[in-house]
């Protein structure tokens, strides 16, 4: 049975990968990784907001969220190994690098367009395989339109690619009036190589007793797969880069469904921060019996097979499915309601 495929112009053994997560702060994870049969692995981000002096107040906040982990994921780095410098992030991608076989993909989270061009340039030394771009930014200048956010985030994602000359992937967040267009714009004028759809927020949250804003951590659920699972079908053959899908995928069902709407790989976080990095040896067993149960030989025959590619109005088909959802809606309070 063949699991492989490709994604930023690499060759992978199979299309299950380990998405950015504390989880790699550990070397030792990294390495436990590969053995359970990870393709490749996105490194833990580096953001900008850790380089500069105030970052103490942005990350005290985690640490009774971590605690929640502590239990299952004994490796799991406490806030204050959140806190650190170029030099140190560095030395630890290249010592990931050259630990394992398998790609090694850096993530990088910046804030300022200055920051994100340099510390690309310094990742890009470490000789890793591949740059993501996790684009997470919430606007939230009424003064600031659509086009002019859009137009900054395609400036950073073109000067960086400019820069590394490394497959660049870009992270992104679904919140786009347009995001078709988004997408093929981040393609065709940004040069991307890659979409990773999509990008989930954290939602802060409020204590109402100490009147203070707190970060919520919340893991993900299998449902959350089906936002990246719209997309991924409606962009296949549509834009002229990888797509990777992440988000809700906790079982080998929500990667062969990523995989027919036309992921080239399938991200996984949250599963693994709860049931630990041997799952991924679980889910490639997973997937090895739902394609032999199926009689599919390789990954490659389920690529897209149920993509939008072939469909002449994607938006007539989205409107369609919507209609039929509605109309299969539990209609037992209404008929109450009538007989009242």
């Amino acid at each position: 049975m063949n699991f492989a495929t490709n994604y930023l112009g690499l060759h992978l053994h199979s299309p299950i990968v380990p998405s950015a997560s504390p989880l790699t702060e550990n070397l030792d994870n990294v390495k436990r990784m590969e053995d359970a049969g990870a393709a490749a692995i996105v490194f833990h981000s580096l953001f900008e907001e850790q380089l500069h002096p105030w970052r103490h107040e942005f990350f005290s906040g985690l640490g009774e969220e971590i605690e929640r982990f502590a239990e299952t994921l004994p490796n799991i780095p406490h806030p204050e190994s959140f806190r650190v410098d170029p030099d140190q992030y560095l030395e630890r991608l290249c010592r990931a690098k050259a630990s394992v076989q398998v790609p090694i993909i850096a993530s990088l989270n910046g804030y300022t367009e200055g920051g994100w061009i340099e510390f690309a340039k310094q990742i890009r030394q470490t000789g890793v395989d591949g740059l993501e771009l996790n684009i997470y930014s919430v606007p939230a200048d009424p003064n600031e339109s659509s086009i002019e956010i859009e137009t900054r985030y395609l400036r950073i994602v073109s000067a960086v690619k400019a820069t590394v000359k490394i497959p660049v992937a870009v992270k992104l967040s679904p919140y786009f009036t347009s995001f078709a267009n988004v997408a093929r714009k981040f393609v065709q004028q940004g040069g991307a190589d890659a979409l990773v759809l999509f990008n989930r927020f954290y939602q802060p949250d409020v204590n109402p007793e100490r009147l203070e804003v707190v970060p919520d951590v919340v893991l993900s659920t299998q449902e959350a797969h089906l936002l990246p699972l719209r997309w991924i079908a409606i962009l296949r053959g549509k834009i002229q880069a990888d797509l990777a899908a992440t988000g809700g995928i906790h079982s080998a069902t929500e990667i062969v469904k990523l995989l027919m709407a036309g992921a080239n790989v399938t991200m996984v976080c949250s599963a693994l921060l709860r049931y630990g990095i041997a799952h991924l040896t679980t889910l490639e067993q997973q997937l090895a019996v739902w394609m032999e149960s199926h009689k599919y030989e390789s990954v490659n025959q389920l690529q897209g097979c149920m993509s939008q590619l072939n469909c002449s109005d994607p938006a007539a088909f989205e409107r369609a499915q919507y209609i039929r959802a509605v109309a299969r809606l539990p209609r037992t309070d209404l008929q109450a309601d009538r007989q009242h």
